[in-house]
């Protein structure tokens, strides 16, 4: 019951984003609710092999290259779903940013049992 929850929050939290965020379109929230599921399936399978392949990099950025590789998970998300639209790179790493500290805040003040 809580991947549920969790889903539809995260499908509401891409949709408004989506809305308010230049770059970055969404169709409708049932386009939403398949961003967050491919999203999750590329962060499952994708991300740790970009991770890998990449550690020297980040080491010598000092994790800042974790950045990009949020930003390229979104471009290849908006690659796949149809209803979801990325203008580039630099909306993409700015709608990663936003989505996780949002994620963030929304998971912190419902964790409170």
């Amino acid at each position: 019951m809580r991947i549920l929850i969790n889903l539809i929050v995260t499908a509401v939290i891409v949709y408004l984003l989506a809305n308010f965020l230049p770059g970055i379109s969404v169709d409708g929230f049932g386009s939403s609710i398949i961003v967050v599921i491919v999203l999750a399936l590329l962060n499952f399978i994708v991300k740790p092999i970009l991770q890998l392949i990449s550690i020297p990099v980040t080491i010598l950025t000092l994790g800042l290259f974790l950045f990009v590789i949020n930003a390229l998970i979104i471009m290849l998300c908006g690659y796949i779903v149809g209803g979801f639209h990325v203008e580039g790179f630099w909306p993409a790493l700015l709608f990663s940013l936003v989505l996780s500290i949002v994620q963030s805040i929304v998971g912190g003040i419902g964790s409170e049992d």
